[in-house]
């Protein structure tokens, strides 16, 4: 009996011991992705810094940029609208309404969210770098091998989205929702929190969605998403792109839409492809396990 009770006794400490260990594991874990954190919250500060010096010609190039008539978006809708005999709506040379501030700290405020905005989105890729060193550990030699341009293709995805929807989206949705008017008698006057929000929202936004392929790529490695899935749901992908293109876009015209809708759909396919390559892997992988 009291052998039985020391045989217990011994077992139970081992698995107190085991626990304690899985504790300071998981602790260990946490302590290392606080580190990560810090390091990429002090690379956005740095950046935010910077574009808090730089403030005019953050907020008179870039912020007011889809504002003004001489946008570049706007001088080569014109070029190409005279190009190819699109009709004078088709060039932008006004962009009625007038920006105002209703809060007193509203300049002030505006000047530190716009500065914070634009670290983030030039520390993005270094934050990026430091969710990869948090998890590559974690992988297997073949899946580091595989995922090994994961920063390098999330970031670039995330750069062309953020210029596509400042340079396309952005100006597009200013000039329609600055000449949309329900009466005559009511003037659009914007304050300066809903310019920022609006322009912040569409640029920030594109490029989140521009990960597509990146999520699709992780969501087919777990086995929740499929080609088979993507393409039988395309014509719903499609309905949705050409709506938010209609909205987009400042004139009915096609051919604007579908300069809008294209890289949308672009993105779509490459994705079904993306999903395709490591759905083929996977499957792969798996008959030559069971095989041996």
């Amino acid at each position: 009996m009291a052998k039985e009770r020391k045989k217990d006794l011994v077992e139970a400490i081992k698995q107190k011991g085991k626990t304690i260990e899985a504790e300071m594991s998981f602790f260990d874990h946490i302590e290392v992705l606080r580190w990560h954190l810090i390091r990429s919250a002090v690379a956005i500060v740095v950046f935010t810094v910077l574009s808090f010096a730089y403030y005019d010609f953050l907020f008179d190039i870039i912020i007011m940029g889809p504002k003004r008539p001489d946008f570049w978006t706007y001088q080569m809708m014109c070029k190409i609208g005279e190009r190819f005999n699109l009709g004078p709506d088709f060039c932008i040379t006004e962009i009625p309404g007038k920006i105002i501030n209703t809060e007193m700290a509203g300049q002030f405020t505006l000047q530190l969210n716009s500065s914070l905005l634009m670290g983030i989105t030039l520390g993005f890729p270094y934050l990026l770098w430091e969710v990869w060193r948090f998890v590559k550990p974690a992988l297997h030699e073949n899946e580091r091998k595989s995922a090994s341009g994961f920063v390098f293709y999330a970031s670039m995805l995330f750069l062309i989205g953020v210029l596509f929807g400042y340079y396309i989206i952005a100006p597009l949705s200013v000039n329609f929702l600055t000449n949309y008017t329900v009466s005559d008698i009511i003037e659009n006057t914007i304050t300066i929190d809903s310019y920022l929000s609006s322009v912040a929202t569409l640029t920030l936004g594109t490029g989140v969605v521009f990960e597509l392929p990146i999520v699709i790529y992780i969501l087919s490695k777990l086995g929740i998403m499929t080609p088979q899935f993507m393409r039988e749901k395309r014509r719903y992908a499609i309905v949705l792109i050409l709506i938010i293109a209609a909205i987009v876009t400042p004139t009915p015209d096609i051919l604007t839409m579908l300069t809008v809708s294209f890289p949308l759909f672009l993105l779509y396919e490459i994705s079904i492809g993306v999903s395709g390559r490591v759905n083929k892997k996977r499957l792969k992988e798996e008959q030559e396990f069971y095989a041996n």
